[in-house]
């Protein structure tokens, strides 16, 4: 499990079967709601579909060496002449950087490397959004003589306040990507690039690193699920509730009514990649997220299957910088 935690550490994915591993299914979790008396919000059979059941955007945030971004004007009748981000949904049969590519050549006429992930971003069950950055490697910018059904223009910005914007809620994931640009080579603060691992799913899962401290010995400990065999504890996302929502749930499970003090960190790993080639698609993604316990591991109760794996020194070392660092794992922003 150790060479486990340093894969999705590394922004890795794992190579075991999450569907047979999954602790937490949309059926079980329906099961748990049927039993209080409340009708489901979901059907147990929910896949995420592109175009039908679920929706991924992408959004792209190219920043130059004199810290203009990258920003196009909108075409569509709904905000035509106002600025944003280039970004758009995926299309059936793209992976997460493919369509980034293709929204900010089609948006801007310029040719883009993807780097790195810096955000994914959620609203419900079925909304989400991965933020990328990266820099440009060809084409030319888009002028108005140019402008088509996508956009009319795209040009780069140093103060956006000069816009008129589509909407603000691009402004942090533009500092976001502004900071990790001005950042220090290798700065451990920073996580590494790290690009969606190309592991195909059939329904969306959550996977939680849970890390905990024996406070009188300074180790980190991780949570360790015993099902089947020893792995991450891994829920299913629920399409009918907010990220935050379902992790909850997820450790009421785990730990009981009695939930010790824990907070989010953020991403790890983004798992995806469509096979076109199936009969059925696989659109599904496995967040690996970054749990912290606040108490020390000997006032902390487990009532699920599951337990507590003390780290080797050096690797207990690495995940406490991780924890210790802000904008060590990548932002995890749940918007409803």
């Amino acid at each position: 499990m150790e060479n486990n935690l340093i894969r999705v550490l590394e922004g890795q994915y794992l190579d075991e079967l999450t569907s047979e591993l999954c602790d937490f299914s949309l059926e079980e979790q329906n099961a748990a709601t049927e039993a209080q008396g409340v009708k489901p919000l979901a059907s147990s059979d929910y896949v995420p579909i592109v175009g039908k059941s679920v929706t991924y955007v992408v959004a792209c945030v190219i920043v130059n060496d004199k810290n203009e971004v990258l920003m196009m004007q909108e075409a569509k009748e709904s905000c035509a002449g106002k600025w944003y981000l280039p970004a758009g949904r995926m299309e059936p049969g793209e992976t997460i950087m493919e369509a980034g590519m293709r929204e900010v050549l089609e948006e801007t006429g310029l040719k883009v490397d993807v780097t790195t992930l810096l955000a994914v971003e959620s609203a419900g069950g079925t909304w989400f959004r991965f933020v990328l950055t990266g820099r440009v490697s060809g084409g030319e910018l888009k002028t108005p003589s140019q402008a088509d059904q996508e956009s009319i223009q795209a040009k780069w910005v140093g103060n956006l306040d000069e816009l008129n914007l589509r909407a603000n809620d691009i402004l942090p994931i533009i500092d976001l990507a502004r900071n990790h640009k001005r950042r220090i080579p290798k700065d451990p603060n920073w996580h590494k690039d790290i690009l969606p691992a190309r592991k195909a799913h059939y329904k969306n899962y959550l996977r939680v690193v849970v890390a905990i401290k024996n406070k009188s010995t300074n180790q980190v400990f991780i949570l360790l699920s015993e099902k089947t065999a020893y792995h991450f504890p891994t829920v299913e996302i629920h399409p009918g509730r907010s990220i935050h929502s379902t992790l909850k749930k997820f450790m009421i499970e785990l730990f009981g009514a009695d939930l010790p003090q824990h907070r989010p960190h953020g991403v790890l790993s983004v798992e995806h990649h469509t096979t076109r080639s199936q009969p059925n698609p696989t659109d599904g993604v496995c967040l690996t997220l970054l749990v912290i316990c606040r108490p020390s591991i000997e006032s902390v109760s487990l009532i699920g299957k599951c337990v507590w794996h003390e780290l080797n020194k050096e690797l207990s070392a690495r995940l406490a910088m991780t924890v210790a660092a802000k904008n060590s794992t990548l932002l995890m922003h749940v918007v409803r």
